[in-house]
């Protein structure tokens, strides 16, 4: 029920999983509900804000899991964001209870077909791999019964006025050049510097604090930092894209530094409703770029271990 799915997949099968996922985000976002701002805080969020977690093994989920399980817990009223596999909850002396339905998620993989391995041999090239997602199943810990009782602590809300200072750090450790002036927020790729208004120019100085992290998540990509595509002038497929996965960013760092995220650029929607009918993988991508630009970001708070490269969603199960 939990295990991996290790039975081969046809081309179809997963194209499927990816459409189950992006008709699903579609869906969301023309109902004008962005799946990477839950209700937070909120009567409609029995949760507390963060990262979903597996409660066994304490790691965060990454990339698209996360808005799938985020989801999960919004429509079920979950009250809380740990996670357990059917195995994982017996191993913990529970069980799920009969009759509970669990939350698919993915974990993402490469595998190099045999024809490939026999052609880049014989042409003296590297085998290239193909990316697939598996499917498995996860449960949320309020759909099990007789767990340890400590299993899901709550992580206490950062003290009143440490959020902006764990930013403000975050800012200068990057090394990123942060200039604050004018009255719009931008990156410059070209100059490679990012750009925002003062703080006084915010009617809630945590606007602030969630424009830089969306600005800051743009200069993550730089050539010499994460390497993303970042040549899309406006308007076009791969500027809905950055802008997608921007807006990620700045969620996921957000849900970390117990900001309630927000959407910064809502007017973008249609382009977003337009990229993902027409790529089913867009919406995968952008998570898992956004999950990693995430971790490289938070890696430069005072006291965080700087992360070593992840493969996407492998470090979620």
């Amino acid at each position: 029920m939990s295990r991996y799915d290790r039975t081969p997949r046809t081309g179809a099968d997963r194209t499927n999983l990816y459409d189950e996922i992006t008709d699903k985000i579609i869906a969301e976002l023309e109902a004008s509900r962005v799946p990477w701002v839950q209700p937070w805080g909120t009567s409609a969020a029995q949760a507390p804000l963060g990262l979903p977690k597996n409660a066994a093994t304490g790691r965060s989920y990454s990339g698209i899991n996360v808005l799938i399980l985020w989801g999960a817990v919004v429509e079920h009223g979950f009250p809380g964001q740990g996670w357990l596999t059917f195995r994982q909850a017996l191993s913990l002396g529970g069980h799920v209870r009969k009759g509970e339905r669990g939350t698919t998620v993915v974990y993402a993989d490469r595998f190099t077909p045999e024809n490939e391995k026999r052609r880049a041999f014989e042409a003296g090239e590297k085998a290239q791999a193909i990316p697939f997602l598996k499917r498995f199943t996860v449960f949320n810990t309020a759909q099990c019964d007789e767990l340890p009782d400590d299993i899901e602590a709550a992580t206490p809300p950062p003290p009143p006025g440490m959020i902006e200072l764990q930013v403000e750090a975050l800012i200068n450790a990057t090394g990123i050049d942060f200039r604050i002036g004018g009255d719009k927020a931008f990156y410059v790729p070209a100059l490679d510097y990012v750009q925002v208004p003062p703080p006084a120019a915010y009617f809630e100085p945590i606007n602030w604090h969630r424009t830089v992290l969306h600005e800051l998540g743009h200069a993550s990509g730089a050539a010499h930092r994460l390497n993303r595509n970042l040549s899309g002038s406006f308007g076009s497929k791969l500027y809905s894209v950055e802008e997608i996965t921007a807006e990620l960013i700045s969620a996921f760092c957000c849900a970390s530094l117990g900001i309630v995220p927000t959407v910064r650029h809502a007017d973008y929607i249609g382009s977003w409703l337009e990229v993902l009918r027409e790529d089913n993988r867009a919406i995968v991508r952008a998570a898992s770029q956004a999950s990693k630009a995430a971790d490289w970001l938070l890696s430069f708070l005072p006291g965080a271990e700087r992360l070593p490269d992840t493969d996407d969603m492998r470090r979620a199960a």
